[in-house]
């Protein structure tokens, strides 16, 4: 009764009134706003990119005209989902490199170089994404069969972690590497006094210096394929772990020309000359493009055994992973940053390099507040180590490596080691909030799988059937948060987006099914109807 007085009243004063054009209203639709209290609408109304008003669709009627009209037809809306760790960059040139996801043996990735060579005859072979614990076989590849195929031809495909790369002879002479080459922070794999081809860690930076760095157009296209696949998946922001300047502001011309859409959180990658000139410029924002961060490197990954352990590797006895960083130039940067706007985001997966991360996080930032500095990853924590995270150090995290690793993780780490890793739920309760991501294209683009693999702790095929460590699942409102508003905030962003709410950029994405009813199964499958980006759709 009393809504109906309501509206009674207001159609009387709307008489009166002329209604408001608008760029667009969002009617007959269930919308996720995730504000404060999670409630949930029936409509909002858009103008220039923003969101003036959310309300019912009686009432938005009533007050607005709008330019354009989208009927949701009673699916469910979301804000537009923040992926708080991906390589966006990376997948774009990527796509034009020999793809090696997925593939079951040795023999297959040979197969695929040989396949992408006929077709492309490049003058340097790249590509990623092998993975040797998805092999029967599960030792590290060599070079031998890749030397007698492309003698004369360099090549360096890196492992699905890209923290391990292997190359064959070619390449290793180009780049000046002999089984006497030493480079701390990593490994150079030798056996019987030869070298296999495999580099770990701070020794592939060897290679990377003599592979050609691609060209603007490549540079270009990469960047857009990447947009399309990112747009069709419902992602408005992405936030880029580790980006040089010429990257950065070759996305800033794309963003203000209006080719690239996609709003962007750049991290600086830690080169000193890039790091300095971004320090020094202060923090870049523009509508599209945020640069406030410094993507910093501890160790290594646990599927290439690079990843910092406080104990030996339960499957490689007296191997403790490795530093690739060392421990006096890591504090001397974390200080450096602690005395500007810049947030500190650093790639930490092994207990002990979680631990000297933690412990000068909170030593350079005593007495500071709402610094926001970020833990990538944290993999794998000590139990008495989960007490550094707080509202100053946020844990980013990517749940699909939880359900990757889980069939070959006990392996590396042992049991009682597994309890404390991929942990949360752990570690939301202790740090208030948590960032979900996936690392693509580490893992696949797709943030339902992010989302699934969250609340069930499974892969796509339910295994297994209890999920993995379940007492570190997040709830589908945890979890919705992490995606969403969690993300903005590590981003310094929760006050212009990651929610549905008067004043913020309206990014927002239309759905086929209920994230927050449907069977935890049917997760993975859910499709994108409709994206938007300031109000525009993009998809």
């Amino acid at each position: 009764m009393k809504k109906i007085l309501f509206l009674f009243i207001l159609i009387s004063l709307q008489a009166c009134q002329k209604k408001q054009q608008v760029d667009l209203i969002v009617r007959n639709a269930k919308v996720y706003t995730v504000d404060g209290k999670f409630n949930i609408a029936k409509g909002f109304a858009v103008n220039n990119g923003r969101i003036i008003e959310v309300a019912d669709a009686e009432e938005l009627q009533l007050k607005y005209k709008g330019k354009e009209v989208y009927d949701a037809k009673g699916r469910t809306v979301y804000p537009g989902f923040i992926d708080a760790h991906a390589h966006f960059y990376g997948l774009g040139l990527q796509l034009q490199k020999v793809d090696l996801t997925n593939t079951k043996s040795y023999d297959e990735v040979v197969e695929r170089i040989v396949k992408f060579q006929e077709k492309n005859q490049v003058s340097f072979i790249t590509g990623r994404g092998w993975d040797q614990n998805d092999w029967e076989d599960k030792n590290f590849p060599t070079k031998d069969t890749l030397d007698k195929l492309f003698p004369n031809t360099p090549i360096a495909v890196t492992r699905i972690d890209g923290h391990a790369l292997l190359v064959n002879q070619k390449a290793l002479d180009l780049a000046g590497i002999t089984p006497n080459t030493k480079v701390e922070g990593g490994e150079i794999e030798l056996k019987d006094g030869k070298l296999t081809g495999i580099l770990i860690d701070n020794p592939m930076s060897l290679v990377h210096t003599i592979i050609p760095e691609p060209s603007k157009e490549e540079a270009i296209n990469g960047l857009l394929e990447a947009q399309k696949i990112a747009f069709n998946l419902g992602l408005t922001t992405i936030d880029d772990a580790g980006l040089r300047k010429d990257a950065i502001m070759l996305i800033d011309s794309l963003q203000k020309s209006g080719d690239l859409k996609m709003r962007m959180y750049a991290m600086v990658e830690n080169e000193e000359e890039d790091v300095d000139y971004f320090l020094n410029k202060g923090i870049m924002k523009t509508d599209r493009l945020h640069v406030r961060s410094v993507k910093v490197y501890a160790d290594g990954a646990l599927g290439s055994r690079g990843a910092a352990l406080k104990k030996p590797y339960s499957d490689k006895k007296k191997h403790f992973g490795a530093m690739v960083i060392g421990i006096d130039e890591f504090k001397k940067l974390a200080a450096k940053i602690s005395n500007t706007e810049y947030q500190m985001n650093t790639h930490a997966i092994g207990d002990s390099a979680n631990v000297v991360v933690l412990k000068t996080y909170d030593s350079v930032l005593k007495g500071k507040t709402d610094m926001r500095w970020r833990v990538e990853h944290a993999q794998i924590i000590g139990k008495d180590d989960f007490k550094y995270f707080s509202g100053n150090i946020i844990p980013s995290v990517q749940p699909t490596h939880a359900t990757s690793d889980m069939y070959w993780a006990k392996d590396r780490l042992g049991k009682k080691r597994l309890k404390n890793a991929y942990a949360y739920k752990k570690l939301l309760d202790q740090s208030g909030k948590i960032a979900l991501g996936t690392d693509f294209p580490i893992e696949k683009v797709s943030p339902f799988l992010t989302f699934y693999a969250a609340v069930a702790r499974q892969d796509v095929h339910q295994f297994p059937k209890d999920g993995f460590q379940k007492e570190n699942a997040l709830s589908r409102e945890e979890t919705l948060r992490g995606m969403t508003i969690w993300a903005a905030y590590a981003n310094f962003e929760e006050q212009e987006k990651g929610s549905i709410e008067k004043g913020k950029l309206a990014d927002f994405i239309v759905l086929d099914q209920d994230l927050m009813k449907v069977e935890a199964k049917l997760i993975p499958k859910t499709k994108v109807i409709a994206t938007f980006v300031g109000g525009e759709k993009v998809h």
